[in-house]
């Protein structure tokens, strides 16, 4: 088996998005993306740009990111766009993505995030960390009962993004795998 994956979001984790908005955290850079309202890319209604979306990055981030001994994978609303606009800012290379498809957005009766299901799928059967600041204990108990690798759910507080112990949660878990079973 290789080594587990890494889905990671981008806004919460990377884009400490709730910070303060008037101080950009120490050790991030600032990132103006266009921005276009209406539907998602692919979804048929017509876009109109707007004001460019503030984004803060810290390049430090991805040397970190590849330090980790994962196999790393955009879980993001930003999808292959991740690879155009983070990526390069945190020295990056192309990273795959999860296509969210028809469950983008797509609020889910039992309480379980919608990206849960299609990063479940992706994985088919191999161990990961997810991280997010959108967890639940629904997804808890949903990837307990539905996938029966190791798994990390690793929330990330949207107001400081990912910090030194986020990065020690994470090499530790990539470490308690035992790469020919996949178990922890």
């Amino acid at each position: 088996m290789s080594r587990p994956l890494l889905f990671l979001d981008v806004d919460g984790p990377l884009n400490p998005y709730a910070a303060k908005p008037e101080k950009r955290p120490e050790g991030y850079t600032t990132l103006r993306v266009p921005q276009q309202s209406g539907a998602a890319e692919g979804h048929g209604a017509p876009r109109t740009h707007t004001r460019p979306l503030r984004i803060w990055l810290n390049p430090d981030h991805g040397p970190a990111l590849l330090a980790l001994g994962y196999e790393i994978c955009w879980a993001t609303t930003w999808m292959s766009d991740a690879n155009k606009w983070i990526g390069p800012t945190l020295g990056l290379p192309e990273l795959p993505f999860v296509d969210f498809g028809d469950a983008l957005f797509n609020e889910r009766p039992d309480g379980v995030h919608w990206k849960l299901e299609p990063l479940v799928e992706y994985a088919n059967g191999r161990p990961f960390a997810w991280v997010d600041d959108e967890q639940s204990d629904a997804d808890l108990a949903h990837v307990a009962a539905n996938h029966h690798a190791a798994v990390l759910l690793h929330h990330v507080n949207p107001r400081i993004g990912l910090r030194n112990d986020d990065f020690t949660t994470l090499a530790a878990f990539a470490a308690s795998i035992d790469t020919s079973t996949g178990a922890a």
